[in-house]
């Protein structure tokens, strides 16, 4: 490829940047206290008037959750780091080394936008090695102000700053997806199949983060993507439909969020008699903490307190080999024309750049 475009020369490679809700760098109250003060001063995940939210959030959350939510993250963190982060990194990884195959000139990065790496560091990386071209793949299947709309604000903020703004395309919420759709099917009815007939669950829990009533209210679809979700992966799991029960986890504050709330669902599941379940979370790509500590731990001794016996976490689709072979099949339908650009078309400028900027130089001389 031509590497001479006008006086600079670049390389015309296209970027794909894969962005995560984020994770604090430690799990200990100080380093909870800078991740939460980050992420709850989102305008678009705490909808309060900021002034009267300043107060709430320094003069009372920041003072309590930090040291709370450490000891959560503690029990979920491994010698190599936070889960979430190094899923992602995985997941980046493999894609990288999947789509290379089919379009060695695309670069695949992760960024986070709450914590590090920090999405405005990893379109930093894309830009210096010669991406003029984009694709954000927000990692949330179904969107939401509070996570979609968050991540297009710190992209495009941080894009608007550039002397030389890349083109950019953003994969649109891939709730309905064949391919993603798929990816958890497999997953599910392999955890079903691992499990003894005496073992096999009476019920599947498919627990979604759920958001307040009223964003929903203000026009947000998540509820409808969510819902779209379970309808479609129903007929592909092998479970009775009656059996896969769809709810709402990690409400927060008093508010009312979407319902049936998931660890309601699970109280009422025991007090009836339902003596095995399984959980899945189609809404989360990579185990975290709302996953693998508030239902695997929480939800599992919840469920056991009110007389219920197993209650097993499966797995998020992390870097199983059919989601990444989802991703790409997302990832290279989005780039579109790009793959063909990104293989066989040279930039040129003809030679009037260096000439243009030979006589602007003489004339600055």
């Amino acid at each position: 490829m031509n590497e001479g475009f006008g006086c600079r020369g670049y390389q015309d490679k296209v970027g794909v940047l894969l962005a995560q809700l984020g994770t604090p760098d430690a799990p200990t109250p100080a380093a909870l206290r800078r991740y939460l003060a980050q992420f709850l001063w989102d305008r678009r995940v705490i909808e309060v008037p900021r002034l009267l939210w300043w107060v709430i959030l320094h003069l009372f959350i920041l003072r309590v959750r930090p040291r709370r939510s450490a000891a959560l993250y503690q029990r979920i963190w491994s010698s190599d780091g936070s889960p979430l982060l190094l899923t992602t990194r995985a997941q980046a990884e493999k894609l990288q080394v999947a789509i290379s195959a089919q379009a060695g000139q695309v670069k695949v990065v992760y960024g986070m936008r709450y914590g590090s790496p920090s999405i405005e560091s990893a379109l930093d990386e894309l830009i210096a090695q010669g991406c003029h071209r984009i694709l954000l793949l927000p990692m949330y299947p179904h969107y939401a102000a509070a996570t979609t709309a968050s991540t297009y604000d710190a992209v495009m903020a941080h894009l608007l700053k550039q002397r030389w703004v890349p083109t950019l395309r953003v994969v649109e919420p891939f709730y309905r997806h064949r391919a993603y759709v798929s990816a958890l099917a497999v997953s599910i009815n392999a955890a079903l199949a691992s499990c003894p007939p005496e073992e096999a669950p009476q019920k599947l829990v498919l627990s979604y983060h759920g958001i307040p009533e009223k964003y929903v209210t203000k026009g947000d679809p998540y509820c409808c993507m969510c819902t779209e979700t379970t309808a479609v992966l129903r007929p592909q799991l092998n479970l009775a439909s009656q059996d896969v029960l769809h709810t709402y986890q990690s409400r927060f504050g008093r508010d009312p969020w979407l319902v049936p709330y998931t660890d309601e669902t699970l109280k009422e599941l025991a007090q009836q008699g339902v003596k095995r379940v399984m959980m899945a979370c189609p809404g989360f790509t990579a185990d975290c903490l709302e996953t693998l500590d508030e239902l695997g731990h929480e939800g599992s001794r919840l469920f056991q307190e009110h007389g219920g016996e197993s209650c097993k976490l499966i797995p998020c689709l992390n870097d199983r080999p059919e989601w990444i072979e989802a991703l790409k099949q997302i990832v290279v339908s989005e780039l579109g024309s790009w793959l063909t650009d990104a293989q066989d078309k040279e930039r040129s400028c003809a030679g009037a750049c260096p000439v243009a900027c030979a006589k602007l130089r003489e004339g600055i001389a």
